[in-house]
């Protein structure tokens, strides 16, 4: 009897550890993925390369492949900069404050196009959307003429009023808040004797949060990224973001230091890893919610 076991127990232990045979289509999909992490990472690294090497290093062939011994001596260029310095902070502030505003008004219309009924509402909704489709380019010229009127140029409203509300924003929450708030939740909470505001605090942003992570990182990139429009509304060099802030590293005069510029481009680019690295988990949710929803 107790061999009978022995010899049962041996073969499920065989059975369990022996191989899975490797699928082809497996090898296929992992080789693909890894020329894919390879490209998307690829521009990274060599902006690493560029930032700790000299010029004369970057422009050499063959091309150098590994970080370089100018680390120290190309941040510190950098870092003596007091208006790169101070570009830096205005960045942070002004990406801060304009995310904030956005996120909230976006997140509130997006729950009030959503869930309330009132007359006009899907026209609205309509007109929201057409300007989806607008040129950006077709405003600036509007925009300066009338920030010009008012007496904003050289301040920095002209940066904070356009971005406080965006169409995408506002659509990107109302869909959020279609898929992501069931109307009886809504029925419950006014039967509760929740108001309008303590509905949209309490009960719907929290079920809309991994949404408004989303968009807050989408909010993010475009004003830390935006060049165009603080160039022509800002002339003054203490009020300058980054974008302008790198653009100015170059000179005037044509002799562009560029292990300097890539140092500088790298400064401006580790705060949106990082904010990403902090909030994929959320991120990917969101993506993969919307995906099983779709």
């Amino acid at each position: 009897m107790t061999s009978i076991t022995r010899t049962g127990s041996a073969r499920g232990t065989s059975t369990r550890t022996r191989r899975r045979p490797i699928r082809p289509n497996l090898v296929a999909t992992h080789v693909v993925l890894a020329i894919g992490l390879v490209l998307f990472a690829f521009p990274f690294y060599w902006l690493v390369v560029m930032a700790t090497s000299s010029t004369s290093d970057i422009f050499s062939f063959p091309p150098r492949l590994i970080p370089g011994p100018e680390f120290f001596n190309n941040f510190g260029q950098v870092l003596a900069n007091t208006t790169f310095v101070q570009a830096f902070f205005n960045s942070i502030w002004l990406t801060a404050l304009t995310a904030t505003i956005q996120l909230f008004l976006a997140s509130l219309a997006g729950y009030v196009f959503a869930k309330r009924r009132f007359p006009g509402r899907d026209r609205l909704f309509g007109l929201v959307l057409v300007t989806l489709v607008l040129p950006t380019g077709v405003a600036l010229v509007p925009s300066y003429q009338i920030y010009a009127g008012l007496g904003w140029l050289n301040s920095f409203w002209p940066l904070i009023i356009p971005s406080a509300v965006s169409a995408f924003g506002v659509f990107w929450m109302r869909q959020a808040a279609v898929s992501a708030v069931p109307d009886e939740v809504i029925d419950a909470a006014a039967i509760d004797g929740a108001g309008f505001l303590r509905t949209y605090w309490t009960v719907v942003l929290p079920m809309i949060r991994p949404s408004l992570v989303a968009l807050g990182i989408f909010q993010i990139m475009w004003t830390w990224n935006d060049y165009l429009w603080p160039l022509l509304v800002l002339g003054n060099p203490a009020q300058y973001t980054l974008p302008i802030a790198i653009q100015q590293l170059k000179g005037n005069y044509g002799n562009v230091d560029y292990s300097v510029v890539m140092a500088g481009t790298l400064v401006a680019t580790l705060p949106l890893i990082a904010l990403f690295l902090a909030l994929r988990r959320t991120v990917l949710d969101n993506v993969a919610g919307s995906a099983v929803k779709g």
